[in-house]
């Protein structure tokens, strides 16, 4: 789970192994092992990876499932945008149960 969720989130961020791995200041082959699931990041490593993508630890481990949508670069207006979007979602799901 954490494997994946690392590859995830650099993968929406649009960023290599490389590129995340000096963001980290950690080896292209760190990123590699914790993406490939052959070893685990310290708890200091996983603290500075969730600061670094801008989430909790528990969302970075699993524990915390709740669904995030990253709106960087996107003005307040795009961003309201999007939420009035997903409300009418949610109404449309509740209206068709």
């Amino acid at each position: 789970m954490l494997n994946e969720n690392i590859r995830g989130l650099r993968k929406v961020r649009h960023l290599s192994q490389v590129e995340l791995a000096k963001g980290l200041n950690v080896s292209k082959q760190c990123v590699s092992n914790w993406e490939n699931d052959n070893i685990l990041p310290s708890v200091e490593m996983l603290v500075k990876i969730a600061k670094f993508f801008g989430v909790s630890t528990d969302a970075l481990l699993g524990i915390d499932n709740k669904k995030t949508v990253y709106v960087d670069g996107l003005s307040d207006v795009q961003i309201d945008h999007i939420k009035l979007l997903i409300e009418d979602l949610k109404r449309t799901n509740e209206a068709s149960l």
